[in-house]
């Protein structure tokens, strides 16, 4: 199950992002929801890890350890530059994203994996797949 929060904030609801968003109450039924009927749910979105802290202990408490987190440790100038590669690119441009920037916004719930520059989309691919695998020797 993918939770995005994109698709819920922007396209669902139409609401902006920020402390206590609207969002934020959907997002953690769904992943409630997810974690009753769901073998794999996936979280995915940029979080302010302040505002999204809630969904955050919510995902702790329903899967313990078996919460993989991801975080995308670039400078702007990288994010601008993969930005520019979406198929989504025309959709906001760079000043819209040196306003939300925030560098090095980690969690403190969780226990995130830096995806840092060196590492292209495939790789990324393989590296969390290879972590999921070899977690559950599947």
């Amino acid at each position: 199950m993918l939770i995005s929060q994109d698709e819920i904030r922007r396209n669902m609801l139409n609401v902006n992002d920020g402390e206590n968003t609207p969002a934020l109450p959907l997002m953690k039924e769904l992943l409630i929801y997810g974690s009753k009927h769901s073998d794999i749910v996936i979280l995915e979105g940029i979080m302010n890890a302040d505002w999204y802290k809630p969904l955050f202990e919510l995902a702790i408490q329903l899967y313990g350890t078996e919460v993989f987190a991801y975080y995308f440790d670039l400078t702007f100038e990288e994010t601008l530059k993969r930005h520019l590669t979406r198929v989504k690119c025309q959709e906001f441009g760079e000043k819209a994203m040196r306003r939300w920037w925030r560098e090095k916004d980690f969690s403190d719930i969780l226990n995130e994996i830096s995806i840092t520059a060196e590492k292209d989309m495939e790789n990324i691919v393989k590296d969390i797949y290879d972590t999921i695998l070899n977690e559950y020797s599947i």
